[in-house]
């Protein structure tokens, strides 16, 4: 791998970027010239808004190419070209070679939720102290167990164990909740999602975990009344208001429902929304995220 820098003023910057691509670049990063100097400008305005311009006063891209050749001929018909004006090739280097897969695992460590219970990286051991374990890899669905909604379910689960229940995790994402309630002693389980990449993820989990998990697109659970004794689902507050007749309905006389996903300032909406079934309560709270439960009548 080779990367090749430029020098670009802010107006040239979506031009050259543009050929970057055209010209087989892997990647292409922007970047203030002038950063961790008295020169250096702040650029972006608000969260989730674009910036406010396509680079900075001095700007230096970055592209990346799989070969020395690629840089040096991208580097040479860049600089004929009349958007090239005003702008300069300042080197081409060489990207060591890294195991990637290495770094990438050294990234992700065993996750405790409970003293006893854990989520561990396939390349780990298990500590000492989990007796129960997920065996879970980073992929391309949500949930690892980093995350604050994802540890509260978990948490939640630990200290309510399904033993000889059904579960049902609506949105499973990786799997993680549907597993974690097999190795807490749910014995019916159901995971949906609407991404086959989540079901995908699901399955591999459940499979390497050796626990049995029917895992689906939605109409798995199909137009089931009161099936369940636990109703999981880990989204956001807007999914998790359009859901709630359907979530509600999946849930059986004297079941709970688990919700996270919610940020503490969205509390108020969810419980609205989930009224005509069932009172929600806040059980949980981490960095701004809340676990919201209730049980139905």
């Amino acid at each position: 791998m080779h990367e090749l820098h430029l020098l670009c003023p802010e107006d040239r910057v979506e031009a050259v970027s543009d050929a970057l691509e055209a010209l087989d670049a892997l990647s292409v990063s922007v970047e203030d010239a002038d950063a961790l100097t008295d020169a250096e400008q702040a650029l972006f305005g608000e969260p989730g808004m674009p910036p406010p311009r396509p680079g900075w006063q001095r700007s230096k891209l970055v592209a990346l190419f799989a070969a020395a050749t690629q840089a040096q001929e991208a580097a040479a018909l860049l600089q004929v070209q009349d958007f090239f004006s005003n702008c300069e090739v300042i080197h081409i280097t060489e990207v060591p070679e890294q195991d990637w897969v290495r770094l990438t695992q050294s990234q992700f460590a065993p996750v405790p939720i409970t003293p006893s219970f854990w989520i561990v990286p396939t390349w780990h051991e298990p500590p000492p102290e989990a007796i129960t374990c997920i065996r879970l890899d980073p992929g391309m669905a949500f949930g690892t167990g980093t995350h604050p909604t994802t540890r509260m379910c978990l948490c939640w689960l630990a200290a309510h164990p399904p033993l000889q229940q059904s579960v049902l995790d609506y949105g499973c994402g990786s799997g993680i909740l549907a597993v974690g309630a097999a190795k807490l002693g749910a014995t019916l389980i159901d995971a949906v999602d609407i991404d086959p990449a989540a079901v995908l993820a699901t399955q591999d989990n459940a499979l390497a975990n050796g626990v049995e998990v029917q895992a689906g697109l939605p109409d798995l659970a199909g137009p089931a009344i009161g099936r369940y004794h636990t109703v999981l689902a880990n989204i956001l507050a807007s999914p998790l208001t359009v859901l709630a007749p359907l979530l509600c309905g999946h849930i059986a006389a004297g079941g709970r429902l688990v919700l996270a996903g919610i940020l503490e300032r969205q509390t108020a909406q969810l419980q609205q929304a989930y009224a005509p079934w069932l009172e929600l309560t806040v059980s949980d709270n981490q960095d701004g995220w809340v676990l919201m439960t209730g049980t139905k009548a």
